[in-house]
């Protein structure tokens, strides 16, 4: 049925009798193990970055494949990503621009309501506020969706809207930490503002690091989500269909791994 996106490169996949270890350790991990690897992919991920989508799809079946214990050639992957998605990756960026555009308009308008004294500016400034909230754990889920199902694009925003809520202490998880990264990056920015150093190593670590932290933490986090109200119920209706995607997003048959934030709260 063409459900997954089609992979054909092989991998060493997960150790089903091996030792369980918290999902904390695994992410760290398999992070640090293969970061050199990464390295060259967040650096493409900043050149393409101002081309609504691109870079979002090609970094997401990376850290997909590698957060799942599968082979990733990087940065080759990265670009056969994006020539199998840039016309749905190119539309569906372009629709987050502009949602983007108005939540952000619609914040400035109703936070200077609110400093004028409005109470209806305070209650639509909380409602944008929500909303926002809403749009980027949607953009979480929004890219792997892309990548993996065959899917029309109002179909992938109405499933990431779903995804709020049937996942929603992962998705807590994720903003915080995500938050967290920026949190400290804020902090030392302006306690060590004059501090050229300090400065340089926030810029490197951003640049070289930060593309691939941030996509990994959306692998771990809704994986076990869309596994279990999507992956799951596809194979229990055509437990033969699609064997080798199967395999290539990590879960042989019958496997039953929750790789998620859910243990670390």
């Amino acid at each position: 049925m063409g459900l997954f996106y089609n992979y054909n490169k092989e991998g060493p996949g997960v150790r089903k009798n091996g030792p369980k270890k918290r999902t904390f350790v695994v992410f760290f991990e398999t992070l640090f193990r293969s970061l050199w690897k990464l390295i060259p992919v967040s650096l493409v991920y900043w050149l393409l970055f101002l081309i609504p989508g691109l870079s979002a799809v090609g970094i997401t079946y990376v850290t997909r494949s590698i957060s799942r214990d599968k082979h990733s050639f990087g940065l080759s992957d990265f670009f056969t990503a994006i020539k199998k998605n840039w016309k749905q990756a190119l539309g569906v960026g372009i629709i987050n621009i502009i949602i983007t555009a108005f939540l952000a308009f619609d914040i400035s308008y109703f936070h200077t309501a609110v400093k004028a004294g409005s109470t209806f500016g305070v209650i639509c400034l909380g409602l944008i506020i929500f909303i926002t909230i809403v749009f980027l754990v949607m953009k979480c889920y929004i890219w792997f969706l892309v990548i993996t199902f065959d899917m029309k694009v109002k179909q992938i925003y109405l499933n990431s809207f779903k995804f709020f809520f049937v996942n929603l202490v992962n998705n807590i998880v994720m903003l915080l930490a995500i938050g967290i990264y920026w949190a400290v990056w804020a902090f030392l920015l302006i306690f060590f503002a004059s501090d050229a150093l300090v400065a340089g190593i926030l810029a490197v670590i951003t640049i070289f690091f930060y593309p691939t932290y941030h996509y990994f933490v959306i692998q771990f986090g809704v994986f076990s989500a869309i596994k279990k109200f999507m992956i799951d119920p596809y194979y229990e209706q055509h437990p033969d269909a699609d064997i080798e995607n199967r395999r290539n997003l990590g879960l042989d048959v019958g496997d039953d791994d929750e790789s998620d934030f859910e243990d670390m709260v």
